[in-house]
């Protein structure tokens, strides 16, 4: 039998008009997911072509790592022939996708009217900064929706905010935009008609930031304030041990009874403070203080055995040069070496997904600009 199962979206024909991040995210998710997605980029290219450093020009590691399995058509949507050539394109696809402010995507069509007019059955997927209201027409970019969606404010714990140091709201976009997708598409074959989706990031990233954290405003009126206690938590972060750093998670109640008895401290494993959920949530600065104290007397090491013999979830805490020489990884196959026609040897992180225990078939690297302009637009 094959290691690699086929890609369920197998046939699925996208047509890529994104830049940046949430929408070449939402893209490369369909792509490793088996879809075709060809990818219309400007003669200038994707922004992100830009982005750092490569080892050619056009080619950085973050367009590397968000455009596998894609295939590359330059045109020029300011010029009347390529327009033409664009609108042409358009029937031939089961879904458009682009992350456009409104105006901008009307100006070339990019609208449930466009598309019909064009001859085009396709779903329009639009990723947005936000939906209907006053906000509208505003630009957005990752920096301002984790600001004005309250995430920095979460980060920051309710005081300085701070921005995640990763482009999450980008991100979460391009994910709900892919489910959103699948789910539109499957809808049709049951009879529903759906003919656009609009993700707004603004609106995703409450809805993401929110359900676990809205805490006591849940109720109205409020039966408290907002945020996660144990999340908010200055002390909830890697502990350092006597010669490094270690992720632990005692989470329940059996987790801390079993740590304590082996501390020999029975006198704790009989307060509810720290035996119970509800008491380990009202004091739990006291309780991960008390756990920073105990984690500091011994290895990294000896405490992952602990750990491990207790049934308490544990990690090291890796770098990313670690994860290159993580066993685990190496065993699933996770990050791989392979040649790229243009860049060399290059690493890509394959897609974690696994159907029926199987890995999916590993895409074709990311495009040059304008390397399949010629194939798409000969395709009938």
């Amino acid at each position: 039998m094959s290691d690699t199962a086929s890609g369920p979206l197998t046939g699925l024909r996208i047509l890529d008009l994104t830049g940046t991040m949430s929408g070449p995210y939402c893209t490369l998710l369909l792509a490793q997911l088996g879809a075709t997605v060809d990818k219309v980029e400007p003669p200038a290219g994707d922004i992100t072509r830009s982005l750092m450093r490569g080892r050619n020009e056009g080619m950085t590691p973050i367009f590397l790592g968000l455009n596998v399995g894609k295939r590359s058509v330059l045109l020029n949507l300011k010029d009347a022939e390529d327009r033409k050539r664009f609108t042409d394109l358009l029937p031939r696809y089961d879904a458009v996708v682009h992350n456009m402010r409104p105006a901008a995507a009307g100006r070339i069509g990019l609208t449930e009217e466009g598309l019909t007019a064009a001859g085009s059955s396709a779903l329009l997927c639009e990723i947005v900064g936000y939906g209907p209201g006053p906000y509208e027409d505003r630009p957005a970019y990752d920096d301002t929706t984790q600001s004005i969606s309250g995430m920095a404010w979460v980060q920051g714990r309710g005081e300085q905010p701070e921005y995640v140091r990763a482009a999450v709201a980008d991100k979460t976009a391009g994910l709900y935009a892919a489910v959103a997708i699948c789910a539109a598409l499957l809808g049709r074959t049951n009879g529903q008609k759906t003919r656009a989706v609009r993700i707004p990031m603004f609106e995703t990233m409450v809805a993401y930031t929110m359900v676990e954290q809205l805490g006591g405003l849940t109720f109205d009126p409020p039966e408290g304030p907002p945020l996660y206690p144990r999340t908010m938590s200055p002390s909830r972060r890697p502990y350092p041990t006597a010669d490094g750093y270690i992720g632990v998670m005692l989470y329940t109640d059996r987790h801390w009874i079993s740590f304590l008895k082996w501390l020999g401290r029975d006198d704790l494993a009989a307060d509810p403070m720290y035996t119970t959920v509800s008491g380990r949530s009202l004091r739990i600065d006291e309780v991960y203080d008390f756990l920073t104290e105990q984690l500091k007397a011994r290895t990294t090491d000896e405490w992952l055995e602990i750990m491990e013999e207790l049934d308490v979830p544990a990690s090291r805490v890796h770098s990313f040069h670690d994860l290159l020489e993580d066993p685990h990884l190496q065993k699933s196959g996770s990050i791989v070496i392979e040649d790229h026609p243009t860049e060399g040897r290059v690493r890509r992180v394959r897609a974690p997904f696994l159907f029926d225990g199987h890995t999916l078939p590993d895409p074709s690297p990311a495009p040059t600009l304008g390397q399949h302009t010629d194939d798409v637009l000969g395709e009938s």
